[in-house]
This record gives structure tokens, C-alpha cells and sequence, in this order.
């Protein structure tokens, strides 16, 4: 009978684990071999071979470094993913571009790719309007999901003629996919609570707001505060308005809902005369997307990431540094 391999017992300490360790990591990250192979090999269980490979990952012998061939920053998205419990984090770099329009056009590109390559794929998809959400439909390839339900989130009827129409991003969404569109023909603030809560028990719009509730993923671009807001341009709000905004500490809005640092909302009469997706229901998602771009977003993203309304981020370098930073 073979003698008893005697790390079968107990891992060795000092020089001898540390040799282990290197033996270990060798087997299975230049030799591709299993743990379970290596466990037979080296007569230990997969438990300890788990917790060498562990070790060595922890106390520096193996360092894996992440060299996506698509241009990622995976520090900065790493370090978004451990402050804030993000489920993905997705960081453009930008370098020394400076153009606002170019920085969305690399996030939105960079959003539609992780759009297509959510696994599984959904059924039904939520989304907003405004600038970044046209970007991400025009980035998004033919086909990419085939029978897919888009549903508007938000009220998109614009009371100003704008470049972009508001309701076209679902439509767009929905043509690249081969699927169709459902959208929300109101408007998306109000002139009274009492109208706001007329329209959501007529019986087509309930059954959008349903839709909209019940959808799986949701993905939606975050509004600055500024004065090139989509809410402005469109004509729900006015310069008056965004200025008594800022007096009451918002950073900016999330599918229409202007919130603080905190992401709580920061004034509810007119909240109560906003119609779309409520904020709380995003808890209930398999998925939210968020899409940041720019200089002045990093105060809304990183409310919204505080607030726990998203599940993944997608954004810039800028922007990511900002955020992180400012958390410190």
C-alpha cells in the first residue's frame, strides 16, 4: 500500500504551501488542467486546491490582468462594481476626446453591444427617450433580437418640434430587433396631478403602464442638470424651472424624475404630474440599464447608483472617474 500523500490532511504552512501554491497555479493557469485533475494529481481535495488557487490570487503569486480587445477601462469598472454592488459596469475610454457628441456615440455603441449580448435575451424591453437612448437605437445591429416587445416607458408626446421624435427611439429599438413597439402617446409631465391620474385609468394607457411594469429589462439614458435638458427642448419645462430644480439640490432625472444626490425626489407635486415608469419599480427588474454620457452626468449616475435603481452602468471614462472620486 502507497503511503498517504500528507497534504491530504492538512495544507503545509510557510515555504511548503507557498510551493504548492506555485504548483498549483501553474496546473491549472499555463496547463489547463481541472481542479478535480489536479486535486488527483497532487492527492489533495478540490476544496484545498480552491482555496491555494484562492491564496495565490489573494497574496499576489497569480495576478490576472483583463485585456478586453474592445477599448475597456476594467479598473475603473471593477472599482464601480465593489463600491456600489453594480451587477456590470461598463467604462468607454475616451482619452483626449473632448466632443460631447463623440463621448455618447462610443457609450452608446458600447450599450447597444451589451444589449445584444445579455444572455438570456428578453422578451420584453422598457426604454426611455432622449438624445443618448436615439444614439443607442441607431448603434444597434439588424436582427439582434428577433419577436422582441419594446414598450416606451415614459410620456414622449413633445409639445415642441424637436430634431429627434421622442416616440421614434422605441420604434427604432424595435425595428433593429425585428420585433415591434408599444409606445405612451401622452406627454410626459402634466398640467395637473388630476389629469395624470385620468389618463393612467384609461384603459389603453393602463395596459402600456402595465406592460412597462412587467417588463424584465428596462434601459434608459440619465438626464444632466442642464440647460440642454430633453425636458426643456421638448417644452415640459422652462428655464424658471430648471433654476428652482437646482435650488432644490436635484442632479438630474431618471426617466423624467428629478432626484437629489440621494436619488430621492425632490419635488412631488410636480412628480405627481409626471407620468411613466415610478422609480420604485425598478427594484422589481431583472435588469436596468443605465447610460451615462458627458461632463454632466456623473452627479446623476452616481445617485443613481447610490439610490440602487440599476443593476449595470454604461458610461464614460470622464464620467466614471468623477463618480469614483467623488465617493471617496
Amino acid at each position: 500500500m502507497s503511503a498517504r500523500n500528507p497534504y491530504t490532511a492538512r495544507l503545509p504552512i510557510n515555504e511548503q504551501r507557498d510551493h504548492l501554491m506555485v504548483q498549483v497555479a501553474k496546473l491549472y493557469y499555463d496547463l489547463d488542467r481541472t481542479q478535480s485533475d489536479i486535486a488527483t494529481e497532487l492527492g489533495l481535495t478540490r476544496w484545498q486546491v480552491g482555496r491555494l488557487l484562492t491564496e495565490a490570487k489573494e497574496s499576489g503569486v497569480v495576478r490576472i490582468e483583463i485585456t478586453p480587445r474592445a477599448g475597456r477601462r476594467t479598473s475603473l469598472e471593477i472599482e464601480l462594481q465593489r463600491q456600489f454592488g453594480v451587477r456590470e459596469a461598463i467604462v468607454v475610454p475616451t482619452g483626449e476626446i473632448e466632443d460631447p457628441s463623440l463621448i455618447m456615440d462610443s457609450v452608446a455603441q458600447a450599450a447597444a453591444t451589451h444589449l445584444v449580448s445579455l444572455n438570456p435575451r428578453p422578451s420584453v424591453l422598457g426604454v426611455s427617450w432622449g438624445r443618448t437612448m436615439a444614439a443607442v437605437a441607431r448603434s444597434l445591429p439588424k436582427d439582434w433580437c428577433r419577436g422582441l416587445q419594446v414598450v416606451l416607458v415614459n410620456g414622449s408626446a413633445a409639445l415642441k418640434a424637436t430634431t429627434t421624435r421622442n416616440s421614434a427611439v422605441a420604434e427604432e429599438f424595435a425595428q433593429s430587433a425585428g420585433g415591434q413597439a408599444t409606445l405612451l402617446p401622452v406627454p410626459a409631465i402634466l398640467g395637473s396631478k388630476s389629469t395624470r391620474i385620468a389618463l393612467e385609468q384609461d384603459p389603453i394607457i393602463e395596459r402600456v403602464l402595465t406592460m412597462a411594469e412587467e417588463a424584465p429589462v428596462i434601459c434608459f439614458g440619465l438626464g444632466g442638470m442642464t440647460h440642454q435638458s430633453v425636458l426643456l427642448g421638448s417644452g415640459y419645462l422652462d428655464e424658471s424651472d430648471i433654476a428652482r430644480l437646482k435650488d432644490l439640490n436635484s442632479v438630474g432625472d431618471i426617466m423624467g424624475r428629478f432626484v437629489d444626490a440621494k436619488g430621492r425626489i425632490v419635488d412631488r407635486q410636480l412628480d405627481d404630474r409626471t407620468i411613466g415608469l415610478r422609480l420604485n419599480a425598478l427594484a422589481r427588474k431583472e435588469r436596468v440599464i443605465a447610460v451615462a454620457a458627458g461632463e454632466d452626468k456623473h452627479f446623476i449616475a452616481a445617485a443613481c447608483l447610490k439610490a440602487r435603481y440599476m443593476t449595470d452602468l454604461v458610461t464614460d471614462e470622464g464620467t466614471a472617474r468623477r463618480i469614483l472620486e467623488e465617493a471617496a
